[in-house]
């Protein structure tokens, strides 16, 4: 593969990519925006069902592309790959289109999304690494527009498929509204591939060795028959709570040991770095916990307790859908990762950069705002127990300001302390130990699981806000826990930093 193309040729491959991811990920969180809501209106789950099956679905989903990547690399080529798993997603998203409810549909629906997005997610983001590869300076900036490009989709789909559901259902009921809604994200996915079929020849010499090969039909015939079984096992797992909750665990327990394994048998020169991912990694899925919220328990609140209305200034402009508010996080994404990345260079030609440690301490204190801000709705309801949609404004603001402070930094700490002959293989591991975050998330989201037959805001409101305030102080738990290793990080750091070598030595 060609490592140094001029810059026109690295735009022009570089904006193919970001034009499918950023389809994909219009396709991936559209359907997430309205998913809990379709279980618990449309299927009848109680709310601890629904929050649990989706973050058993989101961890799924999360540990997929450990497998992905490595049959990218290794088996069809990652291009092939990436290829492959937009493919299947639209299928995925295809199936959802379907009329009926059927429990057992929805979940071989949702296994078919994992298996798609398990061979997309980690392949595309691999052809970016590659595109630049050689080109370091390009890298760190090339990541933030890609960044973007996912948090464009997933704006641009959270505020389009929720009006588009009350639409379609006011004007012709019987919940067709959510089929359309569905088949919008399945568009998005085939739009993607469409644009990818034109530009095609932007990507031709990047990709992974098996791409310079033809097609194995053989392997691809194998990769298909096990990603069909993935999808019944998917399904399997997402029926059974107690096969989802073993399933994590078990996938907890291997995280931990990989990390066990590579700790131990690495050079000395590697070790510190290791532990410091290590402990970062750790800090990482806490706070995951606490953005699983988001599609979760904020989702279910801003259903029952949010007045829609969104006035400015004693104006009223228009009426909001629930789910749209999930669209707040890439919203405020858009408008802090400026400001944030200018802050960076600034302090970083100032040499008053903060370390990674000290980024996600910071990131907790703020997450613990954003819980804090929702937890004093019950003090700001009006007498009918619902609350200003403004509340859900600032606390996404927060809460996505923490996530640009933690989770925006996550990939960045694997690249900084892992060794880059096992980078790939602990990128896999990252992924996973955030699929583990997502299930516990909805785990904790269980707690304000709202009765069925409570429909009065009033009585619902003390149930969400009970569980904010104790994510405001478990935040502020993981804050100190943060600020307690700071100094063991600050060795680990310097000891890693010390045992690289340095430009110019042999």
């Amino acid at each position: 593969m060609n490592a140094n193309p001029d810059t026109a040729s690295q735009t022009r491959s570089f904006t193919t990519v970001f034009l499918i991811e950023m389809w994909e990920r219009f396709g991936f969180y559209g359907m997430q925006a309205l998913i809990v809501y379709y279980m618990v209106q449309q299927l009848g789950f109680p709310d601890e069902r629904a929050t649990l099956v989706w973050g058993a679905a989101a961890a799924l989903i999360y540990v997929a592309p450990a497998i992905g990547g490595w049959i990218g690399d290794k088996i069809l080529g990652t291009r092939r790959t990436m290829l492959l798993g937009a493919v299947i997603l639209s299928v995925g998203y295809g199936l959802m289109v379907v009329p009926g409810q059927s429990v057992w549909f929805l979940f071989l629906s949702l296994g078919v999304i994992v298996v798609g997005n398990g061979l997309f997610k980690a392949n595309v983001g691999n052809l970016v690494r590659k595109i630049y590869e050689g080109d370091d300076s390009k890298i760190d900036s090339a990541f933030t527009i890609y960044y973007m490009a996912v948090n464009l989709g997933a704006m641009i789909s959270q505020l389009l498929t929720p009006w588009l559901k009350d639409y379609v259902n006011s004007e012709y009921g019987n919940g067709l509204g959510w089929h359309v809604a569905f088949a919008v994200c399945a568009v998005g996915l085939i739009l993607g591939l469409a644009n990818y079929a034109l530009m095609s020849r932007t990507m031709a010499h990047i990709g992974s060795e098996p791409d310079d090969q033809p097609l194995h039909w053989g392997k691809l015939g194998a990769v298909l028959a096990g990603g069909v079984l993935a999808v019944f096992a998917s399904a399997y797992i997402l029926q059974h709570e107690g096969v989802a909750r073993a399933f994590v665990y078990i996938a907890g327990v291997v995280v931990i040991g990989i990390f066990a394994y590579l700790i131990s048998t690495s050079h000395r020169s590697e070790r510190a770095g290791l532990i410091a991912a290590l402990v970062l990694t750790v800090q990482t899925v806490f706070y995951f916990i606490f953005y699983q919220q988001m599609s979760t328990s904020l989702n279910l609140f801003a259903l029952r307790n949010v007045d829609p209305a969104f006035n400015l200034f004693g104006v009223h402009l228009w009426d909001w859908s629930p789910a749209q508010f999930q669209a707040f996080n890439p919203i405020w994404i858009f408008i802090l990762s400026p400001v944030l990345a200018w802050a960076y260079t600034h302090a970083g030609k100032a040499g008053k950069d903060l370390p990674i440690a000290t980024k996600f301490a910071l990131g907790f204190v703020i997450v613990a705002a954003g819980f804090f801000i929702y937890g004093a709705a019950e003090h700001m309801a009006d007498d009918q127990g619902k609350v200003s949609s403004w509340l859900m404004v600032w606390g996404y603001g927060a809460i996505s300001l923490g996530e640009l402070l933690v989770s925006g930094l996550g990939l960045a700490m694997i690249a900084r302390y892992v060794p880059a002959r096992m980078g790939g293989f602990m990128m896999g591991a990252y992924f996973v130990a955030s699929g583990v975050s997502q299930y516990l998330g909805g785990v904790v989201a269980t707690f304000a699981s709202v009765p069925q037959g409570i429909t009065d805001p009033l009585q619902s409101l003390p149930i969400y806000t009970s569980l904010f305030n104790k994510l405001g102080v478990a935040a502020l738990l993981c804050t100190v826990i943060a600020i307690l290793v700071l100094p063991l990080m600050k060795r680990l750091s310097e000891t890693h930093h010390s045992a690289q070598p340095q430009v110019g030595s042999e």
